[in-house]
């Protein structure tokens, strides 16, 4: 781990925030991708403490705005001289109002922005600098939670339900790892995804009014895992259940579904 560089977004809280701590006491370089700054000077400054021959370097970005996670990608092009690992963290769960649409800052539905559209163009974007450092893998974290995109009503303008909503995005982002996949095969990048762990002691979770059941850690080892264990090396395109290679929701293998998401996902992130 000495010499890799891990960026991890959402990183300061939850998840996140206990990933940074286990990558940085590996050594090498955590970049804490986060949308507070006082939050993410914070988090960075607790593992420059915890963790004192790693280096810490942070990116400030909101990524309900495409904008800022185009402008974050290109400053960490600029920055990073390579990037091993690529962890797609951050994460808007069900909402404290689940029953109140609320909208990203181009008026997409906020969960499939966040969940889907902002890792896919944060990925896109840094492809050039993922491909230079290959190997490297990219780790997208969804959940179990999955239900099937409704591509007459995406963005969830009848119906509306945050929990719903998260469901389709977390779907979303796992059709996008195969598509991943499949267009970088050969190339050195792996792209995987997984549920970490179930109802995990987070601020989404008790935000949506649901009781966790695990703490952050056990969410921790299973991504590391995909990111690290030199048996996956070329493991790629796949959905994990944990530690456990799983079948994600039957719309993410149609191939269909995959074609119209990405159409309407290049559209929107151009």
């Amino acid at each position: 781990m000495t010499t890799r560089t891990t960026l991890i977004t959402g990183a300061t809280q939850g998840m996140g925030r206990a990933l940074a701590l286990d990558l940085a006491a590996r050594g090498g370089t955590v970049l804490l991708h986060g949308r507070d700054r006082a939050r993410l000077d914070a988090v960075a400054e607790e593992t420059r403490a915890a963790a004192p021959d790693a280096t810490v370097r942070t990116y400030l970005a909101d990524l309900s705005d495409l904008d800022q996670v185009h402008a974050m990608a290109d400053r960490v092009r600029t920055t990073e001289t390579h990037l091993d690992g690529l962890i797609n963290n951050a994460v808007a769960g069900g909402g404290a109002e689940p029953l109140t649409r609320e909208l990203s800052r181009q008026g997409h539905e906020l969960r499939f922005a966040v969940n889907h559209l902002a890792p896919y163009a944060l990925t896109r974007d840094l492809l050039p600098l993922l491909t230079a450092s290959a190997p490297a893998r990219v780790v997208n974290v969804a959940s179990i939670g999955q239900e099937a995109i409704d591509f007459d009503d995406v963005m969830l303008e009848r119906d509306y339900e945050g929990l719903r909503a998260y469901c389709r995005s977390k779907l979303a982002l796992i059709m996008a790892t195969f598509e991943w996949a499949a267009e970088l095969g050969g190339s050195g990048v792996t792209v995987n995804a997984l549920h970490p762990a179930h109802l995990m002691d987070t601020d989404g979770v008790r935000a949506y009014g649901l009781t966790p059941v695990t703490g952050v850690d056990e969410g921790v080892r299973p991504t590391v895992r995909l990111l690290l264990d030199p048996e996956l090396a070329t493991t790629t395109g796949r959905y994990f259940d944990r530690f456990t290679d799983a079948r994600a929701h039957d719309q993410a293998y149609d191939p269909g579904a995959r074609e119209r998401l990405m159409k309407l996902t290049h559209r929107l992130i151009a």
